[in-house]
C-alpha cells in the first residue's frame, strides 16, 4: 500500500493549527509529522485532529519550545522517545506501523527536531551550535538509526542543516552561515551514510535544481527574494529505496497568512 507522510515544522501547532487543517484538507496525508510544537502534551489539539480524520497521535512535547508528534490516519503499533546529548528537550518521537496499518512488513517512522545552533558558528564560544554538533554525533552513534539492508524504516523532520550546494541561495556566501557550514554538512552527510539513507527529494530534484523548504521571516518579500534553505528532510532506509513514489513541497503555504517560515514536504512510499 502506498504510504504519504509528511514533515512540517509548524512553529507552534495551537497558533497554526487552522493552517495545519487547511493542509490536511486539502493534501490528506495518512501521516503527518509536526516540529517545533511549542506545546505541552496535555494541551495538545488532539479533539480538532481527530475531527479532521486522524485519530492516532504520538506527542513528546513541552511549553513553549521545542516539541515533535505524528498524527495518523492510520494505527501504529508502538511510540518510542529518544533523547540526546544528556537533555530532555522533545526532539524525537517514532512509531512503528504494522499489521494494524495494513502493512505485513512492520515499518518505523522517525521525526527529529535537529538543534538549530544559534548564530555564531563555533562551539568554543556558541553552546547552542556546540549542542547542534553533538546531537548530529549521537544520531550517528545511534543503532537505531543504523538500518540493515531488511530494515524497513523512515527518517523525516527539520534537521536544520542544507547539506548541499544548491540547497541553498547562495553556496558562497552561505558557507560561513549556521545550517549551511562545512561541519555541520560534514556531519549531516555521516549520518546519512552511516545509516544507508537514501534522501528522498534529492532522488527526484537532484542537483544542480536549487530546492528550498524554508524562508526568513527578515525578508520583506520572501517569493521575490528567494533565499531559501532546504532544512526540512525525509530519507528512507534502503530497504524502502526501490519504493519511492513521488515528493511535494507545498512552497505555497509560506505565502499563507501567519505562516510557518517552513513549509510541508510530503513522499509517498510504496510501504
Amino acid at each position: 500500500m502506498p504510504l504519504v507522510v509528511t514533515t512540517w515544522n509548524i512553529n507552534s501547532v495551537r497558533l497554526r493549527i487552522n493552517l495545519v487543517a487547511k493542509f490536511l484538507k486539502a493534501a490528506r496525508p495518512d501521516v503527518l509529522c509536526l516540529q517545533e510544537t511549542k506545546c505541552p502534551d496535555d494541551a495538545f489539539p488532539r479533539k480538532r485532529f481527530k475531527r479532521l480524520g486522524y485519530e492516532h497521535i504520538a506527542i513528546n512535547g513541552q511549553k513553549g519550545y521545542h516539541g515533535v508528534a505524528i498524527i495518523s490516519r492510520v494505527p501504529f503499533d508502538t511510540t518510542q522517545v529518544a533523547n540526546y546529548c544528556g537533555k530532555r528537550d522533545c526532539r524525537h518521537v517514532a512509531v512503528t506501523f504494522g499489521e494494524r496499518a495494513g502493512l505485513r512488513d512492520p515499518l518505523t517512522l522517525h521525526n527529529y527536531y535537529v538543534p538549530a545552533g544559534g548564530d555564531e558558528p563555533d562551539p568554543d564560544v556558541n553552546e547552542k551550535f556546540a549542542h547542534k554538533l553533538s546531537f548530529l554525533d549521537e544520531m550517528r552513534g545511534c543503532e537505531a538509526l543504523r538500518a540493515s539492508a531488511q530494515d524497513r524504516a523512515i527518517l523525516v523532520g527539520d534537521l536544520n542543516v542544507a547539506p548541499l550546494e544548491h540547497d541553498v541561495w547562495s553556496h558562497r556566501q552561505m558557507r560561513n552561515i549556521v545550517s549551511h557550514t562545512d561541519i555541520e554538512c560534514e556531519k549531516l552527510t555521516a549520518l546519512q551514510k552511516s545509516g544507508g539513507w537514501v534522501d528522498v527529494a534529492r532522488s527526484f530534484i537532484p542537483e544542480p535544481e536549487k530546492v528550498y523548504t524554508w524562508w526568513s521571516y527578515r525578508a520583506l518579500d520572501w517569493a521575490a527574494a528567494d533565499r531559501g534553505r532546504r532544512l526540512d528532510h525525509i530519507w528512507v532506509a534502503p530497504a524502502l529505496a526501490d519504493r519511492l513514489v513521488d515528493i511535494k513541497i507545498a512552497r505555497k503555504a509560506r505565502g499563507w497568512d501567519r505562516p510557518s517560515d517552513h513549509v510541508p514536504v510530503t513522499a509517498t512510499v510504496a510501504a
